[in-house]
């Protein structure tokens, strides 16, 4: 399979980028040495590899104990905000 300078404009376009024809061609080159390297790795005999969950050995499972704790007040939960007004964060408005 190879990539076509058609399929790179595609995907560009699906990717609300503007490409000149230098570019695509770079990104044509690029997508089918991926798409070969891809390849490459099919040819391998993968029957028996396990599958993994992760790539690395996982060291440690364990999570904090679930502890009830008491919330924030007021004051330290607005102190760092750029804008608040009495109990609330203020923030611009988004909907009109």
């Amino acid at each position: 399979m190879s990539v076509s300078k058609e399929d790179v404009y595609y995907v560009a376009n699906l990717a609300r980028l503007q490409l000149n024809d230098s570019e695509a061609e770079g990104l044509q080159k690029d997508m089918n040495n991926i798409l070969g390297y891809i390849e490459t790795l099919n040819e391998l005999d993968t029957s028996d590899v396990e599958p993994l969950e992760h790539v690395t050995e996982v060291i440690s499972t364990e999570f904090r104990k679930d502890e009830a704790k008491e919330p924030l007040s007021h004051e330290d939960a607005l102190k760092n905000a750029p804008d608040a007004d009495s109990d609330y964060f203020r923030v611009p408005r988004v909907i009109e």
